[in-house]
């Protein structure tokens, strides 16, 4: 999608900090971190949210959140992290391109705020 930021970051339009990158998908550091690990990871693919998700994307959501389990071992998070994808206006999602924030090296409350 032309005007979608996430697109032209998968594209490098936009520069991003890169943690882990393949044909499919991309992961990087968030430039507004929440906690001392916190990355996004996304579909090259353009999908506006999990909303969109159809059974046609379950090898690429798997491959996702195994590219995630990597990542944090590497990283160290073995006290745990957080997955958290917003979806829609209420549900505090500002870029309408599917994605995965992991958030990791600090207490998480629950609920979130």
């Amino acid at each position: 999608m032309a005007d979608c930021l996430f697109c032209k970051i998968a594209n490098g339009e936009i520069p991003s900090n890169k943690l882990f990158e393949d044909d499919e998908i991309l992961a990087y550091y968030d430039i507004d971190p929440q906690a001392p690990v916190h990355f996004l990871v996304i579909p090259k693919k353009h999908i506006d949210s999990a909303a969109c998700l159809t059974e046609q994307d379950a090898a690429l959501l798997g491959r996702i959140f195994a590219t995630i389990a990597k990542l944090t071992a590497e990283l160290g998070c073995e006290n745990g992290y957080r997955v958290v994808t917003n979806v829609g206006e209420d549900g505090g999602q500002s870029v309408k391109h599917l994605h995965f924030h992991v958030l990791a090296k600090r207490s998480l409350a629950w609920p979130p705020g």
